[in-house]
């Protein structure tokens, strides 16, 4: 379960149906979605990331993780998608240039 919805049902809320009908409430935990997509790709050949889509997605993680602090009151439930989907993101990224550095120092080798 999301934090949120945690927090809803432990009566952070009047009601649960006026915490769950708000949209602050389900952007973010359908957002969670986009990081178990990527979570799901750590698994996929390399070759299938897309670099410009990671860095888009890490650097908007980490952009709105920290809009969600400044916000009143705090989101934790949107601070936590998106960094949990910048971490993702960048681990990726990080995939990416590890393959591209053995696939270099391959090259070197044979030569």
């Amino acid at each position: 379960l999301s934090l949120s919805l945690c927090l809803c049902l432990s009566g952070g809320c009047s009601s649960p149906f006026l915490c769950l009908s708000k949209v602050h409430f389900w952007a973010p935990t359908f957002k969670w979605g986009i990081s178990a997509a990527n979570i799901a790709d750590f698994s996929s050949p390399v070759e299938k990331v897309s670099v410009p889509q990671q860095c888009a997605v890490g650097l908007t993680g980490m952009i709105w993780a920290r809009f969600s602090t400044q916000i009143k009151p705090v989101n934790y439930n949107l601070m936590t998608v998106n960094f949990v989907m910048g971490l993702t993101a960048f681990y990726q990224l990080y995939r990416v240039a590890s393959h591209h550095q053995a696939k270099e120092q391959q090259k070197s080798v044979d030569k």
